[in-house]
């Protein structure tokens, strides 16, 4: 009996990169599907319907801020983007523009694969309609409340409108600016001190209830702020 396998699109214009990857994937039982243009990588993600795509930053016909941009027109599809560069406003212009992770090349195969895993765990949604739920991490949102092990976090109403940005992105990095314009509005973006003084209270808050869950609220540095308990 054939064993179906997850299907991981790959477009990059680089064939030495497009096979390391691939070979690397086959050889973890996934299935690899390879498009070196952005016209190639859009139409291949209408055709094969990939479960992930990894996709370059750079390509010859168009950038990969415009393929994905087009593809989120139809499909929440996981994208991980690979990128030479390593400049904050480039992840963060690619995470603004729904990307669910990055890489910068070089790269290694085991981190490849981590951030794959990441991306499949959290690619649906895993409430019910107004309940986050994690291990012994809980948000309900129609209650306002936040409990660790049982026991209930008391925030503030801001501490927890951070909280609630972030879990509605659950194990993605989401921007400081997304964060920023969630809720402070538009004219904060240039304080992201807040961030780091705000989330610094959440974790301590955290840690008092259940030693080690400040971990959590993972700061990616100069990019933005990830909620996981995976």
């Amino acid at each position: 009996m054939s064993v179906i396998k997850t299907k991981i699109l790959i477009v990059d214009d680089e064939p030495s990169i497009s096979r390391f990857i691939r070979h690397s994937l086959e050889a973890h039982h996934y299935k690899a599907v390879i498009a070196e243009t952005g016209k190639e990588g859009v139409q291949k993600a209408i055709e094969e319907r990939p479960s992930l795509i990894i996709l370059d930053y750079g390509l010859p016909d168009m950038s990969g801020i415009e393929i994905l941009k087009r593809i989120r027109e139809w499909s929440r599809v996981p994208v991980i983007f690979l990128t030479v560069r390593d400049s904050e406003q480039d992840k963060v212009t690619a995470l603004d523009g729904g990307a669910d992770d990055y890489l910068t090349k070089p790269f290694g195969v085991s981190e490849l694969l981590a951030r794959i895993r990441l991306a499949f765990r959290h690619s649906s949604p895993m409430v019910p309609d107004n309940v986050i739920r994690s291990g012994a991490f809980e948000i309900d949102r129609a209650g306002h409340v936040v409990r660790i092990a049982g026991k209930s976090i008391k925030l503030t109403a801001t501490e927890y409108t951070l909280l609630l940005v972030l879990s509605e992105q659950y194990g993605k990095i989401v921007s400081h600016k997304t964060i920023l314009n969630k809720v402070w509005g538009p004219n904060s973006l240039e304080h992201k001190h807040y961030l780091r003084v705000y989330f610094g209270q959440i974790r301590r808050k955290f840690e008092e209830a259940f030693p080690g869950s400040g971990a959590m609220i993972q700061n990616d540095s100069g990019i933005g702020y990830r909620l996981t308990a995976n």
